[in-house]
C-alpha cells in the first residue's frame, strides 16, 4: 500500500503557497521545456512553444473553471452563475482545459504564420511530462479520491480504507506515456504521431480509470470526462491513419551530421 501524504500548503513567511497550484504551474513549465527541446532539435523556434505556454495556462484555466461548472456541477451554475469565477473554491476539467487551449493554441499558431500541425505536435510531445508533476499536486491533497481496494498501489487513507487514487495513477500515467513519447522520438515519425499517440493514450486510459472515481457525476452510467475520453482516443485512431503514409517525417538527429534534426517535407 502507498502511505496517505497529505501536503495542502507551505508557508513562506508571510506568505502561503498552495502546493497544487504550485505543481501544476510547474507542470505547464516542465511540458514547454521538453516540448521547447523537442522543436529546436527539429529545426523549429522553441521560443514559440514558450509563447505558446501563456494561451495554454490561460485556456486550462477558464476552459477547466467552465467544463467543471457545465458539465460536473451545473446545478450550482444555475444557483449561482457568479461562481464560475470562484476557482479558489477548486474545481477544474481538464478536458474543458485541453479544448480551450488546444483552440487558443491553434488561433495563436495561425496568427505566427507557422505550420500548426508541426507546433502542435512539438508542444504535445511535452504535455505528459506536464501532466506526470501536475498529477502529483492532485495526489498530495487527495481530491480524486476512488473506490476501496486491496490493489498494491492503492492509498491507505486515514479512516483506515486503502483506495484508488486517481491523482496518483494519473500522474503516473503521464509519467509512462513520457517515456514513451521519448521512446518514440528515437525513430523517424510522421508529423502527427504525437498527437495520435497522446489522444489514443490518454483517451484509453482515462477511459478505464473513472471507472474507479467515487466522486463525479454520471450520465448514462459514465463521467463526462469518459465520454470525452472517447471522442480523443477516436481522434487519436483517425489521425493515426491519416498520417500513416505521411511524407512529413520528424527525422531522427544523427551524430555523423552533428546538428539539429531537419524536417523533410
Amino acid at each position: 500500500m502507498i502511505p496517505y501524504i497529505e501536503l495542502t500548503t507551505v508557508q513562506l513567511g508571510p506568505l502561503t503557497l498552495y502546493v497544487w497550484g504550485i505543481l501544476v504551474a510547474l507542470g505547464f513549465l516542465v511540458g514547454a521545456f521538453m516540448g521547447a527541446r523537442f522543436a529546436n532539435r527539429h529545426g523549429l523556434c522553441g521560443k514559440i512553444i514558450y509563447d505558446l505556454l501563456f494561451w495554454a495556462m490561460l485556456g486550462g484555466l477558464v476552459g477547466g473553471r467552465l467544463g467543471y461548472m457545465l458539465f460536473y456541477n451545473f446545478d450550482g451554475l444555475l444557483a449561482d452563475p457568479l461562481s464560475t469565477f470562484a476557482v479558489w473554491d477548486g474545481g477544474l476539467s481538464v478536458y474543458g482545459g485541453f479544448f480551450l487551449s488546444t483552440a487558443l493554441g491553434i488561433w495563436f499558431l495561425r496568427r505566427k504564420k507557422v505550420n500548426v500541425l508541426r507546433y502542435s505536435d512539438a508542444a504535445i510531445f511535452g504535455l505528459p511530462f506536464g501532466l506526470w508533476i501536475g498529477r502529483i499536486g492532485c495526489f498530495l491533497i487527495h481530491d480524486h479520491p476512488g473506490t476501496a481496494s486491496d490493489f498494491f498501489l492503492a492509498v491507505d487513507y486515514p479512516d483506515g480504507v486503502a483506495r484508488h487514487d486517481h491523482g496518483f495513477y494519473l500522474s503516473i500515467n503521464g509519467l509512462l506515456l513520457g517515456l514513451f513519447m521519448l521512446w518514440l522520438s528515437r525513430k523517424e515519425r510522421p508529423v502527427g504521431t504525437y498527437m495520435a499517440v497522446f489522444s489514443i493514450w490518454y483517451g484509453i486510459a482515462r477511459f478505464f480509470l473513472d471507472f474507479y472515481r467515487v466522486a463525479d457525476v454520471r450520465y448514462g452510467g459514465l463521467t463526462p470526462a469518459q465520454y470525452f475520453s472517447l471522442l480523443l482516443a477516436a481522434f487519436g485512431i483517425w489521425l493515426i491513419f491519416k498520417t500513416r503514409n505521411q511524407t512529413l517525417l520528424w527525422k531522427v538527429q544523427t551524430r555523423a551530421q552533428g546538428s539539429s534534426t531537419e524536417i523533410q517535407k
